[in-house]
């Protein structure tokens, strides 16, 4: 099943919106800063150097929000996102532009003044979102030239393709029957697959859903026969779906095609180096920054209960590798750490290991581990190997996490599966992670972990 995409002609309208919308935005700023409030009018900020700088802002941001999606028809929850969006991307937006300021020694800018120009920004773009969002709603059948499908089979994968289609907020697609066995609960049945031929004569057909079952594969070169003769476009749903990645890579050697099943993004040189470049800078910065708060830890640890100040444990990482992790001591020395998974009420915390957990202070020493390349800034939380000895075998494709470096935080931690919750849920989430790897999404976990991921429920 495909998504439901806008248009070439809508995608760029929104662009060009968003762009004057972010211009607008600017101004007003600027109005605001020196005209309502009584600044300094500062005439540079509306020169030509500015506006054009402004207008580069503007045409990144839009070309961020096409390729996430913002100017795509959402549901309620998918609109949620899009705000989201907005708001991380207008975030990380205006600190370039403070660093570029910063590092241009440009003195012309207002602090004030692009305080305002963030607040606006994100004030017109979501409500141009959710007026967009609206129009969408109400105009889907009048905007969209849908395509007429018919399915071919009527076995269990035709029969969830239907119900799936069916439940579309926005269809791309009207379904006009199904080709297949008699007395299947598919509706509109215009004959069986013998038939496709005449089936596809008949009727106005612009794609060929082939939905067989594992006994009905034979029946293919006779299927993209009728269909290369109507010249309709043919779609496949292979009846081993449930094992297919999002992204699947296909090899050819000599005519034979091999689907490469766990080929994700990171396997690719350029993204692991990209990724590795991010880590290494990262987890720099961060130590510089936070060494002032990691000392006054470590000896907060030290006066709160005997024992070492950090906490090292086995890990798994990247291909199974085992690693030693460092964390700040948080709970008295015990003998069950290497096995004990900690609660959110835990008898073994001390007062100050409680305070650390809850604002995630006692994981600052893994940028160490980032920065020895055993950890990533984000990616899977790394599992003591007594778990994953366990897991391995209770949970389908538990170890498909161990194909990257294991994070600080990470797309399931965002997504409030933290601590003592649901494996399945998180793995679930990882697995996400990892077949849709990019660095924008890297980027939007980091600000939603700074803006409240970070924070545990435990007490």
């Amino acid at each position: 099943m495909r998504r439901n995409k806008t248009q070439p002609g809508m995608i760029l309208l929104n662009v060009v919106e968003d762009v004057l919308l972010i211009i607008l935005a600017y101004w007003i700023a600027f109005v605001l800063r020196f005209n309502v409030f009584n600044g300094i009018n500062n005439a540079d900020l509306m020169g030509w150097s500015s506006l054009l700088l402004i207008v580069l802002y503007a045409i990144g941001l839009a070309v961020v929000f096409a390729i996430e999606g913002v100017y795509s028809p959402a549901t309620r929850r998918e609109n949620a996102r899009n705000y989201l969006v907005i708001f991380l991307a207008e975030t990380a937006g205006t600190l370039l532009l403070v660093i570029y300021f910063f590092l241009t020694h440009n003195d012309d800018f207002s602090r004030i003044f692009l305080l305002l120009f963030w607040l606006t920004s994100i004030l017109l773009l979501s409500c141009k979102c959710f007026l967009s969002q609206k129009l969408i709603s109400k105009n889907w059948d009048k905007m969209v030239e849908k395509n007429h499908i018919v399915l071919v089979g009527s076995g269990a994968s035709a029969q969830r393709y239907h119900q799936i289609t069916q439940k579309q907020e926005f269809p791309t697609t009207v379904y006009d029957g199904y080709v297949g066995d008699e007395g299947q609960s598919l509706p509109q049945r215009l004959g069986a697959i013998s038939d496709l031929a005449e089936v596809l004569n008949d009727h106005r057909c612009d794609e060929l859903i082939v939905a067989l079952e594992p006994h009905e594969a034979e029946k293919m070169p006779f299927i993209l026969s009728a269909a290369e003769k109507e010249g309709v476009e043919v779609h496949l749903v292979p009846f081993f779906n449930d094992y297919y990645p999002n992204h699947p890579i296909i090899e050819s050697y000599d005519g034979i095609n091999l689907v490469n099943l766990r080929s994700t993004p990171l396997n690719r040189p350029w993204n692991e180096l990209l990724k590795r470049a991010v880590d290494l800078i990262g987890s720099s910065l961060l130590i510089l920054l936070l060494s002032p708060l990691m000392v006054g830890t470590a000896i907060g640890v030290k006066i709160s209960s005997p024992g070492p100040t950090l906490f090292t444990q086995d890990r798994v990482g990247k291909n199974k590798k085992i690693f030693k992790m460092y964390k700040f001591r948080s709970m008295r020395v015990n003998a069950e750490q290497d096995s004990a998974w900690s609660k959110d009420k835990d008898p073994r915390r001390t007062k100050f290991g409680s305070f650390i957990r809850k604002y995630s202070i006692d994981e600052l020493p893994q940028l160490f581990n980032v920065f020895l390349g055993d950890m990533s800034l984000i990616g899977p939380r790394p599992e003591i190997p007594f778990y994953v000895r366990q897991f391995k075998e209770s949970i389908p494709l538990y170890l498909v996490r161990q194909q990257v470096r294991p994070g600080m935080t990470g797309w399931a931690q965002v997504n409030g599966f933290r601590g003592d919750t649901s494996i399945e849920g998180r793995v679930d989430y990882d697995i996400w992670y990892i077949e849709n790897w990019s660095l924008w999404l890297d980027i939007k976990i980091l600000f939603l972990t700074a803006f409240g991921g970070f924070i545990n429920n435990e007490h």
